[in-house]
């Protein structure tokens, strides 16, 4: 059985805690998000939200009231929220998605209603099951089946949720809108200038910086898909 806590201290730097008040820290569930891009619901209400201030009236919000996660409700104070995901509380009409912010850090941003059931999934991987059958491996641990072989690793996806259906596709590619998920830019979006093999070269502003390509989520053409602050 997996540990419960871990010690604020050493807990992710994309976390947007206070790191001295107490020591230790509400651990979530493993997930399909990494510890880096996710959090637990319990730390979110109490932590970002600041609707709570013990572990005690999480659960007890989670028991009585409705929350939702990309649609779905969920009761587990310890259950991950991740990099793109969306959170709902219809009981104050309030819905949030969890983005980075330029420093690098995970945050909630109000969004509106109708984009409470969209959110973007990077295809991480792709395999071809049979005639007119490929399984599409996205970021957020979803596997989605589709009839025809257009999309390709790296692209992302707008998919409308809970239902898994597929609205649009981005193209990591040349004059897409990118953010980045990992390295010393994290959280930093831009357009993308070139890609050559595994470096991927980004122009923000009057600035061009390289990194690697993995790091490159790709969130729309000219402009993104989704709000990125509120």
């Amino acid at each position: 059985m997996g540990k419960k806590h871990l010690k604020r201290l050493v807990a992710p730097r994309t976390w947007r805690i206070e790191r001295k008040t107490t020591t230790f820290i509400t651990r979530p569930n493993p997930g399909a998000h990494s510890y880096e891009l996710g959090m637990s619901l319990n730390l979110i209400f109490k932590d970002l939200l600041s609707y709570c201030k013990t572990s005690k009236e999480v659960k007890g919000i989670l028991h009585d009231k409705e929350v939702l996660v990309d649609g779905e409700r969920r009761k587990d104070p310890r259950f991950m929220v991740g990099f793109m995901d969306t959170l709902s509380i219809p009981v104050i009409k309030e819905d949030f998605r969890i983005l980075l912010d330029k420093k690098g850090k995970l945050n909630l941003i109000k969004i509106k209603k109708n984009e409470a059931d969209l959110k973007l999934s990077k295809i991480i991987g792709k395999k071809v099951l049979g005639k007119n059958k490929v399984q599409l491996n996205l970021s957020d641990g979803r596997n989605i089946l589709v009839k025809e072989n257009k999309y390709n690793v790296s692209d992302s996806l707008l998919i409308k949720v809970p239902e898994q259906e597929i609205k649009e596709s981005v193209k990591l590619e040349k004059g897409a809108i990118v953010i980045l998920t990992g390295g010393k830019h994290i959280g930093i979006s831009g357009e993308v200038d070139e890609i050559i093999n595994n470096v991927i070269t980004i122009n923000i502003g009057d600035e061009k910086i390289q990194t690697k390509r993995n790091y490159a989520f790709a969130i729309g053409n000219k402009k993104p898909l989704i709000s990125l602050s509120d």
